[in-house]
C-alpha cells in the first residue's frame, strides 16, 4: 500500500476522537479570566458536564414515557434505574464544586456577568417533563427564541406522571376520569382516588409496586440534588444574591421539598 493510500485510510477511519468529537469538545472550555484564576476551568467543566447529563436525562425520560405508555414494566424499570443513577452522579458532582473555596470562586465571579444556572434551558425542560407547569419558567427567555419554544412545548406535553397513569390503567388499576382526562398543561394535584389505587397496587401487584418505588427513588434523587445545590451555593457565596439577578441560595431554598410525585409520598400514610 502506498503512503498516500495509507494516510487516506487513516483519515477516513472512525476513531475514538472522531466518534466522540473530542477535539471540538475540548475547545469548548474558554475561561474569561485574564489573571491567575485557576478555578474557573473547574467551574466551566462541571457545569458543562451538568448540561450533558441533563441532555441524557431528557433522552432517557422520553424513552421511558414511551415504554410506560405501552405497559412495558421490564424495560421501563431498566431505564428508570439509569435515570436514578444519573441523579446520583449529579449529586456527587457537587462534591467537586465544593473543593472550591469562596475566595477562589470570587476571584472570577465577576466574569460571569449576567450568566446564571437559573438560565439553564435544559433544566427547565427537565422540570417540565417531571411535571412542573409554571409560565414564569420562560420569563427570562427571549419570546422569539428556540429555547423558549422548547420549554413551552415541554409544558404542553404529558409529563412523566401522566405516562405512569396510562401505565397503571393498562395494568388494571382504576384511575378517576378527572385524572385520565386532565389538562396536561396544568399542574398535577394529588388525588385521593389515585392514592387508593396506588395502595391496592402496592399490596397486590409486586411488579407495579417495584416500578413505583423506582419512581420514588428518582423523586428523592432530585430533592437530594436540590438540597446539595442549595448548600453548595450557601457555602460558596453565603446569602448574597446570585448571578443573573437571582436571589441565590434564598431562591433555591424555595424549591426544596416539592415532590415530583406527591401521590407516591402521600400513599405511605395508608399502610
Amino acid at each position: 500500500m502506498k503512503s498516500g493510500e495509507n494516510s487516506e485510510k487513516f483519515a477516513s477511519a472512525v476513531t475514538y476522537s472522531s466518534y466522540l468529537r473530542v477535539d471540538e469538545l475540548l475547545e469548548l472550555q474558554k475561561p474569561r479570566s485574564d489573571g491567575p484564576e485557576h478555578d474557573e476551568m473547574l467551574f466551566i467543566i462541571v457545569h458543562q458536564t451538568y448540561e450533558l447529563w441533563f441532555k441524557c436525562l431528557l433522552h432517557e425520560l422520553a424513552r421511558v414515557q414511551s415504554l410506560l405508555e405501552t405497559g412495558d414494566t421490564h424495560a421501563s424499570l431498566a431505564v428508570l434505574g439509569r435515570v436514578r443513577t444519573i441523579f446520583k452522579v449529579l449529586v456527587s458532582q457537587v462534591d467537586i464544586l465544593e473543593t472550591m473555596t469562596p475566595l477562589q470562586f470570587n476571584s472570577f465571579r465577576d466574569r460571569l456577568e449576567a450568566a446564571s444556572g437559573f438560565q439553564s434551558v435544559q433544566f427547565r425542560e427537565l422540570e417540565a417533563v417531571l411535571g412542573r407547569r409554571d409560565a414564569t419558567m420562560v420569563d427570562h427567555l427571549d419570546p422569539n427564541s428556540q429555547a423558549r419554544l422548547q420549554v413551552t412545548k415541554a409544558m404542553s406535553r404529558p409529563s412523566l406522571w401522566d405516562s405512569v397513569i396510562i401505565y397503571l390503567v393498562q395494568h388494571g388499576h382504576k384511575m378517576p376520569d378527572e385524572i385520565t382526562k386532565r389538562n396536561v398543561n396544568e399542574n398535577y394535584v394529588a388525588n385521593d382516588q389515585v392514592q387508593e389505587s396506588l395502595a391496592i397496587a402496592y399490596r397486590q401487584d409486586p411488579q407495579v409496586a417495584m416500578l413505583l418505588e423506582r419512581l420514588l427513588d428518582i423523586d428523592e434523587g432530585l430533592q437530594e440534588w436540590r438540597y446539595r445545590h442549595v448548600k453548595m451555593v450557601e457555602r460558596t457565596i453565603g446569602l448574597k444574591h446570585g448571578t443573573g439577578g437571582s436571589s441565590g441560595a434564598g431562591y433555591l431554598a424555595t424549591t426544596l421539598f416539592r415532590p415530583v410525585f406527591p401521590d407516591l409520598w402521600a400513599v405511605r400514610s395508608r399502610f
